[in-house]
């Protein structure tokens, strides 16, 4: 399903996001006028090239060459890739404009050293937080959006039961957390790590809820679907965005989970209670923590918080090995 070409995508919407969308891509520049990085990208940088632009500061270490005088390692990163970078003038006062994490502007020369590429920095500041977007740093979702945001549209519409429906669509599409949703990362260097991640993930979840609920048509599959589209919803509130992914302060204290509980109880009016209670169960131990022991099937509630709990396992697990990524969260 996932792998079907862009028409079937863009017929799952509805009509008026269709419409918007293929609007926004006739008005779009062709991909050879797509606005460029300030400065050029590091992988079209080569050996002898002088240049000057903002990257993001991924490393910063003070280290001493063997003649014993002091310079600074850092490894710089933009959309394209990394570059490792050196500087061996001024070395006190360089290092005392910038951080590890910022976003820096540089100058300087690309260098081969021992078979790859180095520049030798002339220049090396912090940029304002103001001065750059921070999608030009991060990694971004391979998929297309508009194919995803179809996707999730057709996932939406599965869920019929009137007050879980409400529900959902009130946290992904007319809510304050609904732009949030299509930008944000999964996680910050497990699977999905990357602009779009989120919503990448949820599809997946979503479109096994379908495959699951055929082979099993006991479930109830309205909660189920509903519980896998918002479960990670608490992850717009989770990271900060810069040079790199980082948390905020509620998302250290709390975690996505319990976030994620407060942006759908604050939402969900509209069912009757113990469908409330249901949905709210699966979205609080659907990493298995919340579930509680002593009730059957492995100490969740319900066959859904447990069939939600193996399926966002499924996806995460599997696209952490194949990124070489760490384990689900």
């Amino acid at each position: 399903m996932l792998g079907n070409p862009r028409g079937r995508e863009l017929a799952f919407m509805r009509p008026e996001r269709r419409a918007r969308l293929e609007l926004m891509a006739s008005a779009a520049p062709a991909p050879s006028e797509e606005p460029t990085l300030a400065g050029p990208a590091i992988a079209e940088l080569g050996p002898g090239q002088r240049f000057r632009g903002d990257y993001a500061c991924l490393r910063k270490d003070r280290l001493t060459a063997r003649n014993g005088s002091p310079y600074l390692s850092l490894e710089l990163r933009d959309r394209t890739g990394t570059l490792p970078a050196r500087a061996f003038r001024e070395v006190d006062r360089l290092a005392a404009r910038f951080e590890r994490g910022d976003a820096v502007r540089v100058s300087g020369k690309v260098e081969r050293f021992r078979g790859a590429l180095v520049a030798e920095l002339d220049d090396v500041r912090a940029v304002a937080e103001e001065e750059v977007d921070p999608a030009d740093f991060l990694p971004a979702a391979y998929r297309d959006g508009q194919e995803l945001e179809g996707f999730l549209e057709h996932l939406i519409r599965e869920v019929h039961d009137p007050g879980l429906r409400e529900v959902v669509e009130a946290v992904l599409v007319n809510g304050p957390y609904a732009e949030g949703f299509r930008r944000a990362p999964c996680t910050r260097s497990g699977h999905h790590a990357y602009l779009g991640g989120l919503i990448e993930h949820t599809v997946a979840v979503g479109t096994l809820v379908t495959e699951v609920c055929q082979l099993h048509p006991r479930l109830n599959s309205d909660l189920l679907m509903a519980a896998a589209l918002v479960h990670d919803v608490g992850k717009v509130r989770e990271f900060t965005y810069g040079a790199e992914f980082g948390l905020t302060e509620e998302g250290r204290l709390l975690g996505h989970v319990a976030i994620g509980a407060e942006i759908v109880g604050a939402a969900a009016s509209a069912p009757a209670p113990e469908r409330r209670a249901a949905l709210l169960h699966c979205v609080l131990s659907h990493h298995g923590d919340n579930a509680r022991q002593g009730q059957g099937r492995g100490g969740f509630g319900s066959p859904e918080a447990l069939a939600l709990h193996r399926l966002n396992s499924l996806d995460a697990g599997v696209k952490g090995a194949l990124e070489g990524a760490g384990q689900p969260t």
